[in-house]
């Protein structure tokens, strides 16, 4: 349960979230045209006769944009509902050449489903906790209106218009900023894992409307208030913070909350009302008379449940159960689709170069892809420029080096050296540790006689250890290191100095 309140003068006071995520869905035309979606194209240049609202002209439903949204519901464990249908939501607005929107509210495509947040302490989630997701439907875009063209005039951009949306409704279930945020960071995953949309919320192919409320615990639910269109994890958050305190003032200060929409000012951190919308009540909904009713089939729907990949909690849980890494690594490693992917398909090379079974080295090339890869790649690019380039880090050049680590051939820092020499000139690893004189050395006769050396010029120190002062290993350790210039197997050396040491 969480723990967060808003401290007001007469006590404490719960924040009620929830959130509609309007999420751009992954097709190459509109919903009800063959407009183009590609993103960053010139004002009014993807806009077909159907998105301007030409007499005559009627919309023909996207059958990719329909299985997109029944795959996401899927991954959601959601109802899905064989039988939807369109509506007109009616209002009037210069970026809406139609006069309405077509949207879905009385039957939509998809019915109630969930998404289980993941306990993280350090967020303030103390335990694991599903939100529920009351449906998803299926709507157009609007267009766009930019203010900052002209000096008295605003400009039409109609591009966004009719582009497929997934309005995806939570249930009011989130407590506080932390639960809003890891629930829309989840989703997004989700979303990206099944293709279904990018997640590009700068790009504004993912959005959300946030409603919040305020209560005194255990009391009925409050007035809420709508945020519209914020465009980040982090604004989201800022926004139920910001709202909630200004609900909480102006509640103790004998004010009551007014059910409307607000915007979000990013430069101040706070919310406004907006004044250029009538309020949700006064839209109107009724059939939409141009569109049949959509009705799914058996043999449809079992193709979108056989297409949907593994999902972000099942590879997680696999990632721990079958191959044994710790929590940690399987999060990190499944929280973006880009990232599961590298690592799987390093994890594939490497086995196959190692000549061991995945489990085995799945650990070693987790903590290479999570911790070592991203931080020798961050380094080369700070200070080489343009000399390093990312794309010599092929899947089978790092398995090489991987290859020569596990076999005690080269150290950690060793490897470090060698792929940042990679990723400058696309060098293949072992030609560089063998001309770079990066290779660790296992000769025990050299490593033997260098210890003999030091033993004898800490004769002592070798007496201190006999006696019981163990830490001194360390230090017999570290000068045989340096007598070696660091390229001794830190294996070898362990085992000579046990048992010459006794």
């Amino acid at each position: 349960m969480s723990t967060y309140r808003i401290q007001g003068a007469t006590g404490e006071w719960e924040v009620v979230i929830g959130l509609e995520v309007h999420a751009q869905v992954t097709s190459n035309a509109k919903l009800f045209s063959g407009a183009s979606t590609e993103f960053g194209a010139e004002p009014n240049a993807q806009v077909s006769l159907i998105d301007a609202a030409m007499p005559g002209m009627l919309p023909v439903p996207n059958a990719e944009c329909i299985r997109q949204a029944v795959r996401t519901g899927m991954a959601i464990e959601a109802q899905i509902n064989k039988y939807s249908r369109f509506d007109r939501k009616n209002y009037f607005y210069a970026d809406l050449p139609q006069g309405y929107q077509i949207s879905q509210l009385y039957h939509p495509i998809v019915g109630e489903g969930q998404l289980v947040l993941d306990a993280d302490e350090k967020a303030g989630i103390p335990e694991e906790k599903i939100i529920g997701i009351e449906r998803i439907h299926v709507e157009q875009d609007a267009g766009k209106l930019m203010h900052d063209q002209h000096p008295t005039m605003s400009y039409v951009d109609l591009n966004r218009c009719g582009v497929a949306l997934m309005e995806i409704v939570s249930k009011p279930d989130m407590r506080s900023p932390a639960e809003a945020g890891a629930y829309v960071r989840k989703l997004r995953s989700i979303l990206r894992y099944v293709g279904s949309c990018d997640g590009n919320m700068e790009e504004g192919s993912m959005r959300a409307d946030v409603n919040v409320s305020v209560r005194k615990p255990g009391e009925e639910f409050g007035t809420r208030t709508e945020t519209k269109n914020v465009n980040s994890v982090r604004f989201v958050m800022q926004v139920i913070e910001h709202e909630a305190n200004r609900q909480v003032d102006l509640i103790e200060g004998g004010g009551m909350v007014v059910q409307e929409t607000r915007l979000f000012d990013v430069a101040s951190g706070t919310t406004r009302r907006r004044g250029d919308e009538e309020d949700v009540q006064a839209h109107s909904h009724f059939p939409d008379p141009d569109l049949l009713p959509l009705e799914l089939e058996d043999d449809f729907l079992e193709e979108c449940r056989a297409s949907l990949p593994e999902l972000p909690d099942a590879k997680r849980a696999r990632y721990e159960n079958e191959l044994g890494l710790t929590p940690y690594n399987a999060r990190e490693l499944t929280a973006e689709v880009e990232t599961f992917a590298r690592f799987e398909t390093l994890l594939t090379e490497t086995a196959k170069a190692i000549g061991k079974d995945e489990k085995a080295v799945a650990t070693p090339v987790a903590n290479w892809a999570l911790s070592v890869a991203p931080g020798v790649i961050k380094s080369a690019l700070d200070s080489g420029g343009d000399e390093a380039n990312v794309e010599h880090a092929t899947a089978s050049r790092q398995a090489a080096i991987l290859k020569m680590q596990d076999a005690g051939e080269i150290s950690g820092g060793q490897a470090k050296e060698i792929f940042e020499i990679v990723l400058k000139t696309g060098r293949e690893p072992d030609e560089i540790a063998d001309s770079e004189g990066l290779k660790q050395v296992s000769d025990t006769g050299a490593i033997e006689s260098a210890i003999d050396d030091i033993l004898a010029n800490n004769a002592d120190k070798v007496e201190e250890y006999r006696g019981g002062k163990d830490k001194l290993f360390g230090f017999f350790v570290g000068q045989t290191m340096k007598a070696m210039q660091g390229k001794a197997n830190p294996a070898v050396v362990n085992q000579i100095l046990k048992d010459k040491l006794g």
